[in-house]
């Protein structure tokens, strides 16, 4: 991911809008940490039954796909999904075309609380995107300064 610097220096509108975005994305991570814990589990329990609800194309992700999709390290999805196993939110069966391979699969206590946290991040979830549709509208910026 190595992207050449840019030609100019950054103006101050520039750090007025990154901060910006940055404050914007830090508020949504905080409310739904606070969100996730009042539910009785932790933020990364709640990501990891996200992913695997969200997974494209199926119902279930191998422990390698979410310790990409949570960019964690493979020991520690290992780890988390033992804890939520532990806590009836997921199940766990060999690969179908890989026995080596774990697929993690939501049970329906896991469905019905990822369902009710995702319904409860809606209005914060519609506001963020909005705000990154167009994270530096607002400033006027170097052209070549930010890169996607």
């Amino acid at each position: 991911m190595s992207e050449s610097p840019p030609s100019s220096p950054p103006s101050k509108l520039d750090y007025e809008g990154l901060a910006d975005f940055r404050y914007r994305l830090r508020r949504f991570l905080r409310f739904s940490e606070e969100l996730t814990q009042s539910q009785g589990i932790t933020p990364l329990q709640y990501l990891l039954l996200l992913q695997i609800k969200g997974y494209p194309g199926r119902e279930w992700a191998t422990i390698a796909e979410l310790a990409e999709r949570l960019q964690a390290h493979h020991h520690g999805v290992v780890a988390l999904t033992s804890r939520c196993e532990k806590a009836g939110l997921v199940g766990r069966r060999p690969g179908r075309d890989d026995k080596r391979c774990v697929e993690v699969y939501l049970l329906p206590k896991g469905e019905e609380l990822v369902r009710r946290l995702v319904m409860m991040h809606h209005d914060q979830v519609t506001e963020l995107q909005r705000v990154l549709t167009s994270p530096f509208e607002q400033f006027p910026t170097h052209s070549d300064f930010y890169v996607g």
